[in-house]
């Protein structure tokens, strides 16, 4: 081995400096046939979704109503129901593993999940004051008071959290959202309990499903969707500098407090209107980031790309087999979810610590 003289490398340094973007091209490649095999994985179940329900229908019967449609029994079962239902998995999916990396990303908290800022339950309260004082009873109706109440508890723990002269630092907009959720979970409690027949109606829609949502509540959460799916993935870099701490990310040029409010407002978004749409469902976006982070890293481009293919997959999948299990009713998907992702995050905590980097 020979060594370096005056502005000479080594060739050892030279040889490892040649390999290391021949490395990082490597884990690339890898990355990238991970997230098709995602897609690949993501086709299957949405195809096993329209499928699979209550009413056996054999797959050739189904391939063809699903291509020429005809106005048949089969027909207006896969393109009226099983359709719409996929396809609001697939934007439930995708919107609660996005919310759940971003709010792990921005607290820097690998405990944290979209429920955090108090979004899911203060979507539940616009879901009481809908049913209890305005008398609504229909998924398509209590959809907006629940986007509105998520939004509203989403500001109202963002101006807790930068109250006083100090900023909405990751610490302080937990314990606001804490406290957000302790007082919005008393409020659902008494009015439920003053109101029995509201009861009655929101307790189906807290358990978390899929089923009997139609095309209409597809098309109303899918703008939310898109504009949350849009700012988290164009908060990725800056998401990978904060990673590093709030002087390094400045450091590095990243506004920190505009990042973390653009962030906020992703949450709000995403987590707000797939909790408005499917009620709340647990474990998809507290699990999935950890999966993500497992398999590619913790750099958040690829965190986020692997959260939004490998969530849908994981909600759509746990929907079907609550149809299987289920049979000749079904399980409720948010019902699948816990049994489902609660062994996984146990295996993830035993397997590794929960670190961000």
């Amino acid at each position: 081995m020979s060594l370096s003289v005056g502005t000479q490398t080594l060739p050892g340094k030279q040889d490892s400096a040649q390999a290391a973007p021949g490395r990082r091209r490597t884990v690339s490649a890898l990355r990238g046939l991970g997230l098709l095999l995602g897609l690949a994985a993501l086709v299957l179940v949405a195809l096993l979704s329209v499928w699979v329900g209550t009413k056996g229908i054999p797959f050739t019967a189904t391939w063809n109503a699903l291509w020429r449609p005809d106005g048949s029994e089969t027909s207006i079962i896969i393109h009226e129901y099983r359709i719409p239902r996929t396809v609001l998995g697939l934007l439930v999916g995708m919107a609660l593993g996005l919310s759940g990396a971003l709010m792990q990303a921005l607290t820097r908290n690998p405990l944290a999940d979209p429920g955090l800022l108090g979004v899911s339950l203060g979507a539940s309260s616009g879901v009481v004051v809908a049913i209890a004082f305005l008398g609504i009873g229909s998924a398509l109706g209590y959809v907006w008071f629940a986007f509105l109440g998520a939004a509203l508890a989403s500001v109202l723990v963002y101006v807790l959290g930068s109250s006083g002269r100090a900023v909405a630092t990751p610490d302080r907009l937990v314990v606001a959202g804490a406290a957000v959720t302790a007082v919005l979970l008393a409020f659902n409690s008494a009015v439920l309990l003053l109101h029995p027949r509201a009861f009655d109606q929101f307790r189906f829609w807290t358990v978390g499903a899929l089923s009997g949502r139609k095309t209409d509540i597809v098309l109303i959460v899918l703008p939310f969707v898109t504009i949350g799916l849009i700012l988290a993935l164009l908060l990725a870099p800056s998401l990978n500098a904060l990673a590093m701490g709030d002087q390094m990310g400045r450091a590095l040029g990243v506004d920190v407090n505009r990042t973390r409010v653009l962030g906020a407002v992703g949450v709000m978004l995403l987590c707000g209107a797939a909790t408005a749409a499917a009620g709340p469902i647990g474990f998809i976006g507290l699990v999935v980031p950890h999966v993500a982070r497992f398999v590619a890293g913790p750099d958040q481009r690829w965190v986020l790309a692997y959260s939004m293919v490998l969530a849908p997959v994981l909600l759509i999948g746990s929907d079907v087999l609550g149809r299987v299990l289920g049979a000749p009713g079904e399980i409720q998907v948010g019902i699948v979810t816990a049994f489902i992702g609660a062994p996984l995050f146990i295996a993830l905590c035993r397997r590794r610590k929960l670190v961000m980097l």
